[in-house]
């Protein structure tokens, strides 16, 4: 249990650092945002359709993007553990 949270605390950190940085211009940053599905989505997405088997299932997790991946992370079953 302890490596989850030392997992969970180490990706809040890396998440932290690496987007509080005020290097951009605007103009990348209305780009990035504007176009596209994030990394997030799309490993909700993945994560879901292995777990449930239902595409309206996926559709709502990919909405819900990285906070139904640090769900899956900690309540994930021994046998979806590599």
């Amino acid at each position: 249990m302890k490596k989850i949270y030392l997992t969970f605390i180490l990706l809040i950190f890396v998440a932290y650092e690496s987007y509080s940085q005020d290097t951009i211009d605007s103009e990348t940053k209305r780009t990035v945002i504007r176009n596209g599905i994030g990394l997030g989505s799309v490993i909700a997405g993945v994560t879901s359709w292995e777990r449930n088997k239902s595409v309206l299932l996926a559709i709502i997790h990919g909405f819900f993007s990285w906070f139904y991946v640090i769900y899956f992370v900690l309540t994930r079953k021994k046998e979806e553990r590599k």
